[in-house]
Formats: C-alpha cells, structure tokens, sequence
C-alpha cells in the first residue's frame, strides 16, 4: 500500500513537507488520494522545479506551487497553499484574471515580459514587475480544468532600467550650457517632473551665503510647493526647516523625513497611496565642508526604502549637482569673457586716447627739429646736427609707433574703415618695396621684386595696403640674414595675391597658429633687433580682412618664410571713393626703413677714444675701458658720445654675444649691457658672466625699458651692480658708472704692469702691520654641536686667505645665525681684529645667514655654508645657500637687512640656479 501524501510531495523541499502535512481533505481537491494522475504528474512537475511555478486547478482555483514562488509571495505563504488565488491575490487580480482566465476558455498559453501587480506581500501596496506565462492544465480526459503559471519577478531589472534613463536624462542636461543656474535647475526639475514612479516631487535649493534658496519645485501642483521653505537661514533654520532635514542635509548629512503626509498630502506611485517619507541629499561640491545645496526628493509609496533605492537617490543628488556645477562655471567663464571683453575695450579706448594725445607734443617735437634740420640761414655745427638727426630719427619712429597703436585700436573697437580708391596695385606695390632696396641690399641680401600690371585696376585703401607690405617686408629683413626677399604680385579669375617670401630662419610649426596674435613674438627666435611692439603681423592679419581678404603663412625652420596676402576681386571691385589722395605716401615704408638701417649700422671694430681734451686733468678714472652692448645704433652712438666724453675708451658691440666675446679678448672695467638684445640678452650675458671666475668680480650696470620693482630685482639678483631704467638722465649715469668702477677697484687690488694701459685695479694697499701678526698655516676651530668644519681651502692669487681662510656648515634654520656668530669670532678674535670692525661683521653676516635661511625656497641642501677668509689687507665673508632665490613679503620684510649690510661692509649678491652667494669684505686698515 502507497502513502500518497509522503511520496508524491517527496523532493519539493521546505514546501513540499508543507504540502505533505496539509490536511487536503478540507480544501477545495479533496484527499491525496482521490487526485487524478494528471494532477499528481504536474504537482510532481512544479515541486521538482527551480524555476517559480504555480499550478491552479478546478474551478476555484486553488494554488500548489514551490519554493521558488513562496518567495515571491512573501508572508502570504504558506497560507495560500491549497487557496483560492482570488482570495491570495485579491489586490492583483484585476490584472491577473483576464490571463488566467483566457488560458481557461481557450487553451492557449500566453506570457507578458513584465507584468505589473499591485502586491501587499512586505506590509504595504507595492509595485512589482513580473515575466508570466500562464499555460493551460489538463486533466486525465483531455479538458482544461487549470493553469500551469511560470513566472520570476522583474522588478529590480524594470524600475533599474527606468532609473538609469533619468539620471542619462540628467546627465544630458550637464553640460551647463544654460543661460544660468537657476535655468539649469528649472531643466533638471522638469526632467526629475518626467519620472513621478521614483520621484514622486523635488526641491532644488542652492546655498546663498548662509542661506538655502530654493530655486525649482516639482511633484504636484503649486499648492503643494507653497509646503516647502522657499529660503532657509542657516544661521536660525527654523522648526519648518528642521522638519524638512534641510540644515542637516546643508552640513554634508543626508537625513530622511518621515512624516511627509501630514505637511504635504501628495498622491503617488502607481495606485495615487500618500507619499509618507522623503530624503534631504547634500548635493556634492569642491568643498566637502560646504555642499553646493540641497536636493529634497520624494520616496514612492510603492517601493521600499532599500540598498538600491538609496544608492539611486545619491547618483540623483551627484548628477544634479555636477549639473549645477557645470552650469555655475559656464556662467562664471561667460562673466570671465564679458569682463575681459570690457577690459580689452577700455584698454582699446585708452590706447586710442593715450595715442591722440601723443600727437600733440609729437607734433611739437618732429616740427622744430625739422626746421633746424633744413634751415639754410643758420645751419648747425656739425656735433649739434648729429644731435638733431638723432632725435628727429627716433621721434619719427614714436610717431610710427602711435600712428600703429592707432590702426590697431581702431580695428580692435571696430570703428576702422577702408578708404578704398581705384589704384594700380602693382605701381603701388613696386613702389613700396623699392624704399626698401637700399636697407636690404645693405644687410647683404637680395631683393627681387616681381610686380606685372594686373589686367585691371583695384580698390583698396592705399594707406592700408602700404602699413601690410611694410610690416612684410621690415619683418622679411629683421629674420633674414643670408639669400633674398622676394615680392611677387600675381592673380587669376578669383583674386589677387601679394607674396613676400624670404629665406630666413623660418618659423616653427607650433608657432604658426598664434603669429597672426597680437604681442605674440616668437621666443629664442634670432632677429637683427629684439625691438619691436609684437602688434606687425596682427596688423597685417586685421587690415587684411578689413580690405575683404585674408592672410596665410607657410615657413620651415632654416628654409625661410612665406606670406601670402589674398585680395578676392569681389572685394577688389568695391565702390572707391573719390577725391584728392591722402597725403605721407610712402611715409610708413620710410620710417621702417630708417629702422631698419639702424638695426643694420655695425659698431667700428675699434674702440672709441676719449677726446684728448675731455675730462678732467686729475679724474683717477680717465682712460677707464667700458664695452658698451646694445642693440639700437642710435642708443649706441649717443651713449658712446657721452662716456668719451668723460675721457673713457668705450667699445660698442650689438649683442650679449659679442659682448661675451669682446670681454674675452679684452677684459673690460666695466660693463654697460641693455636687457633686450637678440642672440644673448642682458640678463643671460649677467649670469655667464657671473658663472664664470674670470669674469665673477667685473662691475655690470644693466640698463632697460623695463620699469617697476621686478625687473629690477630680477637683474640686481642675477649678480649686475646696478640696473638704470630709461629714459635716464646723463648726470645719474655717469655717477653710476663711476661709483661701480670705484667700488670694483676698492674690492679688487693688484699691481699694475708697465706698458699696460690703465685698469680698473689700483695698486695694492701697504700690507697691514699690526695687529694681525704673522699668518698661521692652518688655524685652528674647535667644532661645534650643529656644525660642521669644512677643510681650509687654498690661499687666493690676491692675497685673501694668507691670513686665514676657514668654513663651516650650518643647518638651515634660525638658530644657525647664533652658533655662526660664535665661530666667526672666536676664528677673527685670535688675529686680534679691530672689535668695532668684528662687530660690524658679524651684524652684517648675521643678516646675510637670516637672509639665507628665509629666502631660499626648495634648497637642493638643506643648510648654509660660512666661508671667512682674511689676507691681503682685507676679511672676506662669504654666505651661500643651495636654494633658488624668493622675494621676502612685504608684511615680513622690515626693510633693514640689505641697509645693515652695506652699511657695515662692501656687499655683493650672485644667484645662480645652484644657490645664493652673499659676499660681504671690509678693509683692515
């Protein structure tokens, strides 16, 4: 005899033994076993499955399924095994009833990837997606007498999928290309407003000061938005605030608010239940102390508060607040660029202005010089027309400069204009480069001119065509220096072409884009002169198209260079204008050229001599060498005329490289460099000159054209004796120079050789007799706790160290000074120094040890070097750090250091790239 009710639920897991001890009798399929076989094979069939199934059977269809679907089901089983599924899933089966039921009638099986069921499995209404298919069931006679239902549940993969196409909806929106903010959160709202099932509403507010300020509301009718603050003052939040969670959420916390429904009673989710929680999400920024803002978002009714949700709701908050982030730098950079606009348009209204304004006294100046220039009745002497040619010539090229700051201005504000007259180009443009043929075949070059006439005439301004092929042409000559410049006028059907080709040093292809920029100038590049505005090719490029053409370049480095000035004939048919020419034809193309002749004037080979009869009979200074380097003939000529006159030899060279060279060859008392050179500049020839010990000690006053503090320190710390700014009076520079040149010949002494013409070194001083006593060989330094004695280098060729010579190594730190001070005197007490001299020293070095442990920033090593050397009738101490130099701030600086030191002895600064060396001597007798 069989046990049905054992054996037919045996393998159906914790369901099966549930199925196995319910009482069947009492359900609507009676006992075990009165089953039919077509029943007991397809309870067989579920209870064996993995897969979720169900079986309905009879007319009141009653439920056996297994544990998968007990799962789904949730705390609805296992009461509704053996129960009507009408009964079970009454909230369902609206939706349920019409596929069950078709199943029934017909026999046909169905199935629906995602089926939506109202569930009250978890203890409230919830929305969950199921893939069903309802199959018919059989009995033992062939008729359908129930439904064989497979399904899994879909939900996680539905409401995922429905999640991620809002925040892609957002994130679409997060390229901040928005009007401003608050637009941008008005977008994000009204996307959040297009997903009601996740978020049921939504409240954007973004940090104002200490303030939230909501800037955008969803989630129902405007009655419901008047239930949130519309500003919230962090400062005193108030209990509506408190009640939102907004304060909290405003210092980074998110915090969940649970009582929804009593504030704003707002149907939700699929079945309209009361939305009862919400969360208040920080919304992420830069600082994580300071969110952006706060997101309020609603939670549905229909779904629990789970992991998922809650990861959703972040993602939310960060898509919304890169976003607004988005949105806030787009509108900061768009105020960037209106601000900078304005800007460029003030400085264009100023340049404009500043540049009339310089006319007037131009005016002034260009006039007398020319009358005495051309006035027969009282000619000039020769020295004084040499003066007068001099600043006629320079202030000429002031007028080119205003009269291109001008144009330039003009283009820029937009109220240029072309005043097009019917011309002969070519005429025109022969014309013009023929002012240029004397200069550059004065360079040595070669200058081809290839100018056809055109098979018609062309409107264009004049004016505007002569500034475009002078700015060529002059550009064509500053960076050539072997073979020709070539300018060629061409056209075909669509336009005509003006080419100025040279073979220069060439441009390099990362350069090419911005040579059309205004003040772009292509850095290292060798020029004849480093003068210049940077503004010649950006006028080319404006005038250009304001002619209704356009400009290209092609170039290779070390081929040459080719520009291309494109003239379309519909804008070369313009409408001209009528009337007499404007006067200064050609002017611009002289100016330039007498430019560039200055460019192009070589310095004499041999030094300039005083005039016998110059200075005065007893100046020790007369007969002192001094190379002069600058790049302007007209700067050199004058400056020669001026030191010549104090009864000094000068030798002019154009560039920090020939000065190099000359110094070399000669060494010089002193040297005058300018800072804006081509080949070397200024400060480059400073720094060798300063690295190298032959040159180490030779006196450098810098001059330039660069004002203001900066510049300044950037040449006095590069190791130059002084630095003068032009324009600068003649009185002030020859003090300069003599102070450098006697300062030089005190620090420097040595014994001069007969035939040799005179130097900057005097004679040595008589040697000292008391009381330093005799020298010693190595003297003797006790070492102390934080530093550390560095062996006695050897004795200098002058002298210095014959009496001592030791060093020690120090920490970097402010405790150094102290224990230097006490090295430094016990090593100078033993040669019986003069005390008030040890005093002065040691005030002086203890600034220059302070100054190396402040100043130094990213030291190579981390201490200080102290060198103390004594001989020859002099104490030498020497500081050096291993630290790039850094300017102290204003607020630290106390003004003192320096003065200290040079009032105490004879002070010298050389800063390389290793490190910072303060020399400071004082003489014993």
């Amino acid at each position: 005899m069989t046990r049905p009710s054992t054996d037919l639920f045996l393998g159906g897991g914790d369901t099966g033994r549930l199925m196995a001890r319910l009482d069947w009798a009492d359900t609507p399929l009676g006992p075990v076993g009165g089953w039919p076989q077509s029943l007991r094979a397809a309870v067989r069939m579920v209870l064996s499955s993995r897969y979720p199934m169900l079986l309905l059977w009879g007319e009141s269809y009653s439920q056996l399924y297994n544990d998968a679907y007990s799962a789904l089901i949730g705390d609805k089983h296992p009461a509704a095994l053996g129960d009507d599924v009408r009964v079970t899933l009454a909230e369902g089966w609206p939706v349920l009833a019409p596929l069950i039921e078709e199943a029934m009638a017909t026999g046909v099986a169905s199935w629906v990837p995602a089926l939506q069921l109202l569930l009250e499995r978890a203890g409230y209404r919830e929305e969950a997606y199921f893939s069903v298919s309802h199959a018919p069931a059989r009995d033992d006679d062939g008729r359908t007498v129930g439904v064989l239902t497979v399904c899994s549940e879909v939900t996680q993969q539905v409401v995922g999928e429905r999640r991620l196409r809002l925040l892609r909806d957002l994130s679409v929106l997060g390229d901040g290309r928005t009007v401003d903010v608050d637009a941008t959160a008005a977008r994000l709202i009204d996307v959040i407003d297009g997903h009601p099932l996740d978020v049921p509403f939504a409240a954007i507010y973004l940090r104002d000061g200490t303030a939230l300020r909501r800037v955008a509301c969803t989630g129902g009718d405007h009655r419901h938005a008047r239930a949130l603050p519309d500003a919230v003052e962090l400062t005193d939040p108030g209990p509506p605030a408190y009640a939102w969670g907004l304060p909290d959420a405003a210092e980074g916390r998110a915090t969940p608010v649970t009582d929804v429904a009593d504030r704003l009673p707002l149907p939700a989710g699929p079945w309209n239940d009361p939305v009862r929680t919400a969360l208040a999400l920080p919304l992420p920024s830069a600082d994580e102390d300071q969110p952006l803002g706060v997101l309020l978002a609603g939670v549905s009714p229909s779904r629990g508060l789970d992991e998922a949700y809650h990861s959703f709701h972040q993602l939310l908050a960060q898509q919304i607040s890169v976003a607004l982030r988005n949105a806030r730098e787009y509108e900061e950079e768009r105020r960037r660029v209106e601000a900078m606009a304005e800007l460029d348009r003030v400085k264009t209204d100023f340049f404009a202005n500043v540049s009339h304004e310089f006319r007037t006294p131009l005016t002034l100046i260009l006039g007398p010089l020319t009358d005495a220039l051309t006035d027969a009745t009282a000619p000039l002497a020769a020295v004084q027309r040499e003066r007068v040619e001099t600043g006629w010539r320079n202030a000429t090229r002031l007028l080119t400069l205003v009269n291109s700051l001008l144009t330039f201005s003009s283009l820029e504000a937009g109220r240029a204009r072309s005043d097009a007259r019917m011309v002969d180009l070519a005429a025109l443009t022969a014309e013009l480069a023929g002012v240029f043929r004397a200069a550059v075949e004065r360079a040595g070059l070669t200058l081809e001119v290839s100018c056809p006439p055109l098979p018609r005439p062309v409107a264009v301004d004049p004016v505007n065509w002569e500034r475009i092929v002078t700015n060529l042409l002059s550009n064509a000559l500053k960076y050539t220096f072997i073979g020709r410049i070539r300018v060629t006028l061409d056209t075909d059907d669509e336009e005509v072409r003006l080419t100025v080709a040279d073979t220069g040093i060439g441009i390099a292809e990362r350069d090419l884009p911005k040579l059309f920029e205004r003040f772009h100038r292509v850095r290292g590049a060798r020029s004849r002169s480093h003068e210049g505005t940077g503004i010649g090719l950006a006028l080319v490029h404006e005038l250009a198209r304001l002619e209704g053409g356009d400009v290209r370049v092609t170039s290779q480095v070390g081929v040459g260079s080719r520009f291309t000035v494109t003239l379309p004939w519909s804008a070369a048919h313009r409408t001209a204008i009528t009337g007499p020419a404007v006067d200064g034809r050609g002017d611009a193309a002289r100016a330039a050229v007498e430019d560039a002749i200055g460019w192009l004037t070589e310095p004499d080979d041999a030094p300039t001599e005083p005039d016998p009869t110059s200075g005065a009979a007893t100046d020790e200074l007369a007969g002192a060498r001094i190379l002069l380097a600058d790049d302007n003939a007209d700067m050199r000529a004058y400056l020669t005329r001026l030191l010549t006159g104090q009864g000094w030899r000068v030798r002019a060279v154009t560039d920090g490289r020939q000065a190099l060279d000359e110094i070399h060859r000669d060494l010089p008392d002193l040297v005058l460099t300018d800072v804006m050179m081509p080949v070397l500049d200024g400060f480059d020839l400073v720094r060798r000159l300063r690295a190298d010990p032959t040159t180490r000690a030779l006196p450098v006053l810098v001059l330039s054209a660069r004002s203001g503090g900066e510049a300044s320190v950037e040449g006095l710390s590069l190791g130059a004796d002084d630095y003068v700014v032009k324009p600068f009076a003649a009185a002030e520079l020859i003090a300069r120079i003599r102070a450098s040149i006697r300062r030089a010949r005190d620090r420097t002494p040595a014994v001069a050789v007969v035939g040799d013409p005179p130097t900057v070194a005097a004679a040595a001083p008589p040697a000292r007799t008391a009381p330093v006593g005799p020298a010693t060989p190595s003297p003797t330094v006790d070492p102390v706790r934080d530093a550390v004695v560095i062996e006695p280098a050897p004795a200098e060729p002058d002298g210095l160290g014959d009496l001592l010579d030791v060093g020690w190594t120090f920490p970097s730190a402010p405790t150094s000074a102290a224990a230097m001070r006490r090295d430094v005197r016990g090593a100078l007490v033993e040669l019986d120094v003069d005390p008030d001299v040890l005093e002065d020293l040691l005030l002086a070095a203890s600034e220059a040890m302070n100054n190396a442990v402040e100043h130094a920033q990213r030291p190579s090593r981390p201490e200080v070097r102290v060198r103390v050397q004594v001989g020859g009738g002099l104490i030498r101490i020497s500081i050096r750090d291993f630290g790039t130099w850094r300017d102290r701030r204003p607020a630290m600086d106390r003004g003192r250091g320096a003065l200290l030191m040079n009032a105490y002895g004879d002070v010298r600064l050389v800063s390389t790239a290793e490190g910072t060396t303060v020399t400071i001597e004082r003489r014993l007798a």
